[in-house]
């Protein structure tokens, strides 16, 4: 899949997926790189013509009948149709698959399942790979959302959705309805809100996974930890990037032990079901929506879903920041800055005591309190993760599309005004480490 997803034209590449429809992990992507290798002439490389590939069936057009077998699979997903179709006319959704691929998808999914109310913002429904109304079309961003909140107000909107361009991804602002003012979700509250919604449907129904597997990446929120034990399920912890998650899931179907409940990263994406091996922002959207028309029907808006999720298991808050250092030289600081941290760790961040480190590197766990030291059972990664006192935690690890250093965090608080205050507090901590 050739794509820049929402970064500039210049971090344009592809991705590659296997046979099970996931994206390509070790030793594959090894094996791949070292055919690459072996190209020592450009000339020399195998071609054919686009007839010929046709007719050894090497080249295919995806053609309705995938998008309509796609649909029907969503559509199985739906937890509460009958609720979807008493709030049709109640619920409005804005809609922005912001200039890229997902209006149509987003339109046809949510209207085959009776929502009525679909607003999608004209100046980015169509597919414009030089996105004229925004500068960085990317759903993690708020600016990115200034047409659809405009919509929003215009048509006293419940929810905003917005996918991504290659729609992966889904960001969300929703209507506080003590204030009037639309409410900007992270991907880790959206992911929360649409797993305890899912997994409470299925527990209520009878149909939640005896043996379910619960999965989050090791930068995401820990309230999945928390989630995922309210529902006896197993928590599984993957390094960055969804094609772990992939690999998870077929890994499940092959043993045959366990099953795949929900899986989900910090970075606005999660997957529902096991029709897709990555993340998906059709589904997340579709979700999204049927988790709000069932909320409504409760009288209550997403937001105050999601403060009831933290009044349930702890206001769970986290926040990222990250250092862009361009060039070789930059190359160079950020991998001094990772070794620096290595050579001299640190005991206290901020008000936090550091209970544990992972590095990744070296897949080995340490316990400062006791000193013992433990295996990490994932592939080796330039991941550093600090485990703090009171279910606090960070995280360092250089992008791997980007040239940029990144930091995670989250804290644990009693109040959403004490962990808003903790955070900031801790995330100027994490940032002062490497002054």
């Amino acid at each position: 899949m050739i794509t820049a997803s929402h970064n500039p034209p210049k971090y344009n590449g592809y991705k590659v997926y296997w046979e099970d429809g996931a994206q390509i992990v070790s030793p594959i992507d090894k094996d791949i790189i070292n055919e690459v290798k072996q190209v020592e002439d450009y000339s020399k490389i195998k071609t054919m013509s686009k007839e010929e590939a046709i007719e050894k069936g090497l080249y295919n057009t995806v053609l309705e009948e995938i998008d309509s077998k796609y649909i029907e699979e969503l559509k199985k997903l739906s937890l509460n149709k009958d609720i979807i179709k008493e709030q049709s006319r109640n619920l409005k959704i804005v809609y922005t698959p912001l200039h890229g691929t997902g209006a149509k998808p987003v339109k046809r999914i949510l209207g085959e399942l009776g929502f009525e109310q679909v607003y999608v913002v004209p100046e980015q429904e169509l597919p414009d790979g030089n996105f004229p109304t925004v500068d960085y079309p990317n759903p993690e961003d708020p600016k990115a959302f200034k047409l659809a909140i405009e919509l929003a107000k215009k048509v006293d909107a419940d929810i905003i959705t917005a996918t991504d361009p290659d729609a992966d991804r889904l960001g969300v602002f929703a209507k506080d309805s003590r204030t009037g003012e639309y409410k900007t979700f992270t991907g880790n509250m959206s992911a929360m809100l649409i797993a305890e919604y899912v997994l409470s449907q299925r527990k209520e129904k009878g149909i939640l996974q005896p043996n379910g597997v619960f999965i989050k990446t090791v930068v995401s929120t820990n309230l999945a930890d928390a989630i995922a034990k309210g529902y006896n399920l197993e928590l599984v912890e993957v390094l960055t990037g969804f094609k772990y998650i992939g690999q998870k899931i077929r890994e499940f179907e092959q043993t045959g032990d366990k099953t795949y409940a929900f899986g989900f990263e910090e970075s606005y994406g999660c997957l529902v079901g096991t029709h897709a091996r990555d993340k998906d922002g059709i589904t997340a959207v579709m979700m999204l929506c049927e988790a709000a028309a069932y909320y409504k029907s409760k009288g209550l808006t997403l937001c105050d879903q999601m403060d009831n999720i933290y009044k349930k298991y702890g206001y769970y808050k986290e926040a990222a920041a990250s250092i862009t250092i361009e060039g070789a030289e930059g190359a160079e600081r950020i991998k001094q800055i990772m070794e620096d941290l290595r050579k001299n760790s640190p005991t206290q961040i901020g008000d936090y005591k550091v209970k544990a480190i992972k590095d990744y590197s070296i897949s080995e766990a340490k316990d400062l309190e006791t000193g013992k030291i433990t295996k990490i059972e994932l592939p080796v990664s330039n991941v550093l993760y600090y485990e703090l006192e009171n279910d606090a935690w960070c995280c360092a690890r250089p992008s791997g599309t980007e040239p940029k250093i990144k930091f995670y965090m989250g804290i644990k608080e009693t109040s959403d005004e004490k962990a808003n205050e903790k955070l900031e507090e801790l995330k100027q901590a994490v940032l002062n480490m490497i002054k």
